[in-house]
């Protein structure tokens, strides 16, 4: 696919924009999982409490808390708060937020994020400390039975009101260091989350002590996180929506550029590429190939970029929630790459023969339709169903397989799905029962396992598409960069102003690409202007092979061929097909109408010059005779006109052009003799100064011709008028007595 690269340069703006769309897109998806385990964590299961370092904290409870720090935490837990007391005009203020307040308050400073997080880190252990032991002073049995400290007198007998807290701060600094330290150690049996989780439930208490609404508060916080999520979503939403303007884009620009090159690349084809390439493999490439190049375009922008995103990212933010699950998700993947690799190893021989088995359909189908006469003629119609059936057979059989693998694929892929959710819950419900996780983080785990997985199934379609469109890209690839056999000059010479059209064969040989050997040996001869030179000879004598040498649909493989006395390998095929009114053995007319077939050799000719044309053609009456004359349909290859009009047409196409040059190459098979008699005259008449040739079989064709050529096996036997060579040429006068009697001959 490397080698189409180029295409995508135009886009590459297009593609930026896609990319950072991209980026923005997976960044928004990354970010849910988070906002649904805050919802769940600090929405539900704190009461919509963010932080444990509490808003305002009273002067009682902060000297409480104040006991279980040690000096310097001390210093900067003071330091972040400020006091204000009753007496403080901001007071008031705060009584609307804390209408319970009864004491002086201590209000927490504007932090960073830095710095709050450092102040959670030293208020958790005391604010856990204090509600540990309040619990123990409400409940003396929930005194853990491991305690590794004792208190110096009975819980049971302080006075009615005293707080157990109140009590330590009135013991020596010694015993209550020594029950601190129990304590934090007893914190770190726990667990960081679990001591959070205790302070979190201290705050809650002292929020409740000082009045706040702690029901308002959830709801607040749910409505504004989810608002947040729900703006995130839609932020999503429309950069998947660019996304897929752009990919596809991107992909029909590509594919557009791609037709356009493949079919200017085609028309610079000379036989020998057309030999190379066959036209069913052609119209292949030009449709299902580039087809397919698109479709994978559009999954590179939208997938390829975005899934490594969302893995990556989905990685990082899983082990930011719980790095000790990391191997669920490890698990997970290297089944999941195991059963990517086998799929992948399996079809890409398939995938690689399904190109070439569309082009055998297409060969198949495109035989048929184009000879259905004669195999209705021979009825040969269960030969050719057969044929179709085994063609359409075998790409069905491959098409099959491959769907079927791709269809055993994805029942795997979401039982491996499936599997690790319940593996993620099953874990990570242990891990919140020990308080090493909450059920929020683990939540979003779970989601962010899910992206990662779905991420992977991604990349695992784009690699099973890959290898389709890789074969699509280089049989595409190996059109483009076919170098023509026939190409202009690097500085191609222009014909002389005074073009008068002589045409010189000088010992002209020539072999098709990849024969053996000649078709032509030595050709020499002289079209002059104002003549006409025929060629006869017996069936594969080489008489269309010499007239197809003019306008280089081939090269001489020795000698030269000069039109007015210049090589026309030395000027451009453009100029020199420009002078040259071409008919075909086969008539070819195009869809559209008459007038624009015959507008084909000149796009600017007036109705009058078609006329003349079709006149000296012949064909005024055919035309004449249609309702709409000139503008008359024509269905495609001329499907609905005869032979013989078709092959008129084609020579009035010719005309219309006024070249100097004409080459019939048995144009006139189709006309019956009057007919014939007729054009002949005509032409006679109205391209007296042009150099005509003419291919033909019939004798009487060329009876009135200046100048025969006879060929016999790729060989000049004989050159002259019809009488010279009836008098002087045995191959000559065999075939023209195999036509004519001698009275019709004289």
């Amino acid at each position: 696919m490397l080698r189409l690269a180029r295409y995508l340069r135009p886009y590459s703006t297009i593609f930026l924009i896609s990319l950072v769309l991209l980026f923005a897109q997976a960044n928004f998806d990354l970010a849910l999982p988070d906002y649904l385990s805050q919802i769940i964590n600090v929405g539900i299961q704190q009461g919509g409490v963010e932080h444990l370092a509490p808003e305002a904290m009273r002067q009682s409870q902060m000297e409480r808390v104040l006991l279980f720090t040690d000096e310097d935490d001390r210093a900067q837990i003071l330091e972040a708060y400020t006091l204000v007391s009753e007496d403080s005009a901001d007071f008031e203020a705060l009584l609307a937020d804390y209408p319970a307040a009864d004491e002086a308050l201590y209000v927490r400073n504007e932090l960073s994020e830095e710095e709050l997080a450092a102040l959670e880190d030293q208020l958790a252990p005391a604010l856990m400390a204090v509600s540990a032991i309040q619990q123990f002073m409400d409940n003396p049995e929930a005194m853990p039975a491991d305690a590794t400290f004792e208190l110096p007198f009975d819980i049971s007998q302080l006075p009615p009101g005293m707080s157990l807290v109140d009590v330590l701060a009135q013991l020596p600094a010694a015993q209550r260091s020594q029950i601190t330290d129990a304590l934090s150690s007893r914190f770190e049996a726990l667990g960081p989350q679990a001591v959070q989780q205790g302070a979190l439930a201290a705050t809650r208490a002292e929020y409740e002590a000082l009045g706040v609404n702690i029901g308002s508060l959830q709801t607040a916080y749910i409505l504004r996180v989810g608002g947040v999520m729900l703006l995130v979503t839609l932020l999503s939403a429309a950069a998947t929506i660019g996304v897929g303007y752009y990919s596809a884009r991107t992909a029909a620009g590509l594919g557009r550029d791609l037709r356009k090159d493949v079919f200017t690349k085609v028309e610079s084809f000379s036989s020998a590429e057309f030999d190379q390439i066959p036209t069913a493999s052609l119209i292949t490439r030009s449709t299902n190939d580039i087809t397919q190049l698109q479709n994978v375009t559009m999954m590179i922008v939208r997938l390829g970029i975005y899934a490594p995103i969302l893995g990556v990212g989905g990685i990082i933010r899983a082990l930011a929630k719980s790095a000790s699950m990391w191997w669920t998700i490890a698990l997970a993947l290297v089944v999941l790459v195991g059963v990517i690799a086998l799929v992948f190893s399996t079809t890409m021989p398939k995938f690689r023969l399904i190109q070439k088995l569309v082009d055998r359909l297409n060969l198949v189908a495109r035989e048929n339709l184009s000879g259905m006469m004669v195999i209705r003629a021979f009825n040969r119609q269960d030969f050719e169903e057969e044929r179709f059936e085994q063609a359409n057979q075998d790409l069905t059989e491959n098409t099959l397989f491959t769907t079927r693998v791709m269809a055993v694929m994805f029942p795997i892929m979401m039982m491996i799905l499936n599997v690790l959710s319940v593996v993620i819950i099953w874990v990570g419900s242990h891990e919140v029962a020990m308080g090493a996780m909450q059920v929020g983080d683990m939540m979003a785990f779970l989601q962010y396992a899910l992206q990662i997985v779905f991420a992977f199934l991604m990349v695992s379609i784009l690699l099973i598409v890959l290898p389709r469109a890789s074969v699509s890209a280089d049989r595409i690839a190996e059109v483009l960069e076919v170098e023509p056999s026939i190409q202009d000059p690097p500085a191609p010479r222009a014909l002389n102003g005074n073009f008068q059209g002589q045409v010189e064969f000088r010992n002209v040989s020539f072999r098709y690409p990849g024969a053996d050997e000649d078709v032509l040996h030595e050709i020499n001869f002289v079209a002059k202007p104002g003549a006409t030179t025929a060629f006869i000879g017996s069936t594969g004598s080489g008489k269309s092979t010499v007239v197809n040498l003019i306008p280089r649909f081939f090269d001489v493989t020795e000698g030269q061929i000069l039109i007015d006395g210049m090589d026309i390998r030395e000027v451009s095929q453009h100029d020199l097909r420009e002078r040259i009114g071409y008919v075909p053995q086969k008539g070819v007319l195009f869809s559209g109408t008459i007038a624009s077939n015959l507008r084909l050799a000149d796009e600017a000719a007036a109705e009058a010059e078609m006329q003349q044309a079709v006149a000296i053609a012949q064909a005024s009456d055919f035309v004449a005779d249609k309702p709409e004359g000139f503008e008359s349909e024509i269905a495609q290859g001329g499907a609905n006109v005869s032979g013989g009009q078709k092959q008129r047409l084609s020579i009035a196409r010719a005309l219309v052009k006024q070249a100097p040059i004409y080459i019939f190459d048995d144009s006139f098979s189709a006309l019956d003799f009057r007919t014939e008699l007729n054009l002949r005259k005509a032409l006679k008449q109205h391209t007296a100064e042009s150099t005509i040739l003419v291919v033909t079989q019939r004798v009487a064709s060329v009876m009135d011709a200046e100048q025969i050529v006879v060929l016999d096996q790729g060989r000049v036997v004989g050159i002259g008028t019809h009488e010279e060579l009836m008098q002087t040429n045995q191959t000559y006068q065999e075939i023209a007595l195999s036509q004519l009697s001698l009275e019709e001959l004289s």
